[in-house]
C-alpha cells in the first residue's frame, strides 16, 4: 500500500504539479508528520500503522491549513485517511484552503480500524491505496449510553466531565477548530483557573462549536490525559443533527451545516 503512494506523489513531484506532499515518515523509531518535496525522501514515508493500524496520527489537515497560509499559491499534496477527507470537504466550505490548491492522497482503513472507530465510512472517495473496507452501522457506546435512563445519563457524563483538567488538549489537537478566537477562553462563558471545569459547561460548549465541523477522527479522545469519551459525546451529538437535518459532515460537497447558516444573510 505504502508503495502506491510513493508512486504516485512521485509522478506530481515529477509533473511539478505539487510543490510538497504533507504525509508521516518515520525517523530515529518515531513518526512525525513531514513535508516532502524530493522524491528520495520518500523512502522514510510511513502511513501511521506502527505497531497496529492508524496508531501514529496527527492533525494534517491543521498543518495544511497553515502552510497554505504561508504559501498561498502553492500547491500541496496531503496523506488522507476517510476522516481526513470529510474534514477537506468541509474546510473548502469555511474558506480554510482552496481545493484546487489541494491534492488528497487516500488511503482505505483497514477493517480492525474501522471496527475500533465504529467507522461509517473507513476509506476516502479518493483512495490511491488500501481495500475499501465496509463501513461499521452505529457506535456500540453511543447506544450503551443511549439504554440508560435519563438520571443515570446524567450521573455517567458529570462523573466523566469531572475529571477534565482544562489541558485544552481536546481543542489543540482538533483539525477542525481553526477559529482565531475561541470562546473556551472567554472569561464571561469559562472561567480562568478553576478545577475541574464549569461542569458541564466547558465539554458541552465545544460539543455545540463542532456541529457541522466533527469529522470523527478521534484525535482529541487519543489527545485527553483524563481519557473523558470524547468521541462518543460528538458521535450523539452527530447523530441528533443528522436526525433533525439529514446533515452528515462530509457528505455533501457544497451544503453547509444548517445549524452552522442560521442567522445568514
Amino acid at each position: 500500500m505504502k508503495q502506491k503512494v510513493i508512486d504516485r506523489v512521485k509522478e506530481l513531484l515529477g509533473e511539478g504539479k505539487i510543490q510538497g506532499f504533507l504525509g508521516l515518515r518515520e525517523q530515529n523509531g518515531h513518526i512525525q508528520p513531514h513535508l516532502f518535496t524530493k522524491p528520495e525522501e520518500l523512502e522514510d514515508l510511513s502511513l501511521g500503522d506502527k505497531n497496529k493500524p492508524g496508531d501514529a496520527r496527527y492533525p494534517l489537515n491543521m498543518m495544511l491549513i497553515h502552510l497554505a497560509q504561508s504559501y498561498p499559491d502553492a500547491t500541496f499534496a496531503v496523506l488522507v485517511r476517510g476522516c481526513d477527507e470529510r474534514g477537506l470537504i468541509e474546510l473548502y466550505k469555511w474558506n480554510q484552503l482552496q481545493e484546487e490548491r489541494v491534492i488528497p492522497i487516500g488511503i482505505a482503513c483497514g477493517a480492525e480500524l474501522a471496527q475500533a472507530c465504529s467507522c461509517s465510512k473507513p476509506y476516502p472517495d479518493q483512495c490511491v491505496a488500501g481495500e475499501k473496507t465496509e463501513g461499521v452501522a452505529g457506535n456500540p457506546r453511543v447506544q450503551e449510553i443511549d439504554s440508560m435512563t435519563v438520571e443515570d445519563r446524567f450521573r455517567y457524563w458529570m462523573a466523566q466531565f469531572d475529571r477534565c483538567i482544562k489541558c485544552y488538549g481536546c481543542r489543540n489537537i482538533c483539525p477542525m477548530c481553526f477559529c482565531k478566537e475561541c470562546s473556551l477562553e472567554e472569561p464571561e462563558l469559562i472561567q480562568k483557573g478553576e478545577l475541574p471545569t464549569e461542569n458541564p459547561i466547558f465539554h458541552l460548549t465545544r460539543a455545540i462549536h463542532m456541529i457541522g465541523r466533527c469529522i470523527d477522527c478521534g484525535l482529541c479522545e487519543e489527545a485527553c490525559p483524563a481519557d473523558i469519551p470524547l468521541r462518543t459525546l460528538y458521535k450523539k451529538v452527530a447523530d441528533i443533527i443528522a436526525v433533525d437535518t439529514g446533515f452528515r459532515v462530509g457528505e455533501n460537497r457544497h451544503e453547509k451545516c444548517p445549524m452552522n447558516v442560521l442567522g445568514a444573510s
